[in-house]
């Protein structure tokens, strides 16, 4: 199997784990993306197919930096709560103790 259909491959995968919400899958294949690319470079492949192949990729990779920061903001959030919630469950605790 050639590099490029390889990374083709790999890039759909990391779509669908993108799509999926599934971190794990992402960071795998991301690890496997990057050994791909060093075998694309260094066939000697078609130089459009190559630069098409990597300009999907990088676009796939903008998506994830945005998903990966809306998922960062996402949890942000829900520790900012879970944080206020037990401040105040302490607060309550301590005026009942009183």
């Amino acid at each position: 199997m050639s590099a490029l259909l390889l990374l083709d491959q790999t890039r759909g995968a990391m779509y669908e784990a993108l799509r999926a919400k599934d971190w794990a899958a992402v960071g795998q294949l991301d690890v496997q993306c990057r050994q791909v690319v060093e075998q694309v470079l260094i066939e000697n492949a078609d130089e459009d197919a190559v630069r098409s192949s990597m300009q999907s990729m990088l676009a796939l990779y903008n998506d994830l930096v945005a998903s990966c920061q809306q998922e960062k903001m996402r949890v942000g959030g829900e520790l900012l709560q879970l944080n206020q919630s037990q401040q105040a469950a302490k607060v309550y605790q301590f005026s009942n103790n009183e």
